[in-house]
């Protein structure tokens, strides 16, 4: 079965830094791209960075290119997003899931920018 569990969000003042993690089960998760993803009420969910497999970033959008980092432990099967100069325009649920092929997604983590 396959299980998307992510964690780490919380309150945080602009400027400030959060590590959000996703534990994925239920996939062959070594060899599988993935991604982190987020979404504002009442918005699209956005797609924010991407990760091979291997480990090498693919993709980071505009709005986080040069503050968020996206990372993996193969050997956890855990994804990371390190969120660095946060902005109040960061605030969302933040999700992980497959890059290519989207499978059920997990409960989200809320971040929150706010002074």
């Amino acid at each position: 079965q396959v299980q998307l569990v992510e964690s780490g969000g919380g309150l945080v003042q602009p400027g400030g830094s959060l590590r959000l993690s996703c534990v994925a089960s239920g996939f062959p998760f070594r060899i599988v791209a993935m991604s982190w993803f987020r979404q504002i009420p009442g918005k699209e969910r956005e797609l924010v960075a991407a990760i091979s497999g291997a480990g090498d970033p693919i993709k980071y959008s505009d709005s986080v290119n040069g503050r968020f980092t996206i990372s993996r432990d193969n050997a956890k099967n855990t994804v990371y997003l390190q969120m660095d100069r946060l902005k109040p325009e960061d605030t969302a649920v933040y999700y992980c899931n497959r890059f290519v092929t989207l499978v059920s997604w997990g409960q989200g983590t809320q971040v929150t920018v706010s002074s």
